[in-house]
């Protein structure tokens, strides 16, 4: 089972993103001086349990979310950990008897299917590019390109990954740059406004989650605790 990547650990160019996001949007700056402490990394090797979770995780409560993924992994004794063998294993009912719904159980499935035939090996997803990692996830039956980036962000803890698709960081431009766009037209203008931004766009984005109260779950979902 891989272990975390220590979270007191800062990547080397922690330091020089912040003055970089400091001095390319004054904007920006301000929403970093206004977020309580220091946003921190918390890289995960197991990108595979990492998937999990988010999967478990979509489209419910953060509350509801924990204690489905309580009953899941509870399910794999003694120590809890879904290996993919028995993850494959399990019958439906025994999936849908932790709470999951059978689309959700369905998706676990593919995404065990996928760690067997070591295809969410870190060290190759590591060094893919935002592209690539996510083509290659996406075709897990389940996973979109929000998942994608989310795993790009948190448990990869990749500098340069921008989620315009995401409604906490919609909602945050929306509120720091008075944003009225809709649609593609938002997407657009908010793409425009992470141009400078780069190539520490992944740091931006938690800022702006860290500037919303009360802030997204997001963080809980995916192992960050900002």
């Amino acid at each position: 089972m891989p272990a975390p990547i220590s979270p007191a650990t800062e990547p080397h160019w922690h330091a020089a993103a912040l003055a970089h996001l400091r001095q390319a949007d004054p904007i920006l700056a301000q929403a970093i001086a206004g977020v309580a402490g220091p946003v921190r990394p918390a890289a995960h090797e197991d990108l595979y349990l990492a998937l999990l979770r988010a999967i478990v995780s979509q489209q419910i409560s953060t509350k509801a979310a924990a204690a489905i993924w309580r009953r899941f992994t509870a399910l794999f004794r003694p120590d809890g950990y879904p290996e993919p063998r028995e993850v494959l294993r399990m019958e439906e009912d025994e999936l849908r008897e932790a709470g999951l719904s059978r689309q959700k159980a369905g998706y676990l499935k593919a995404i065990a299917d996928y760690q067997e035939r070591g295809l969410l090996d870190y060290e190759h997803l590591s060094q893919l590019d935002e592209e690539a990692f996510t083509a290659h996830l996406t075709a897990i039956r389940g996973v979109g390109r929000w998942t994608a980036q989310m795993l790009q962000m948190f448990a990869l803890d990749q500098p340069d990954v921008f989620s315009e698709g995401d409604l906490g960081i919609q909602n945050a431009m929306r509120k720091l740059y008075g944003l009225e766009e809709t649609g593609r037209a938002l997407h657009k203008k908010m793409l425009l406004l992470a141009e400078p931004w780069r190539p520490y766009r992944s740091l931006a984005c938690k800022y702006l989650w860290k500037s919303l109260d009360p802030t997204p779950p997001i963080n809980a979902d995916l192992g960050w605790d900002g």
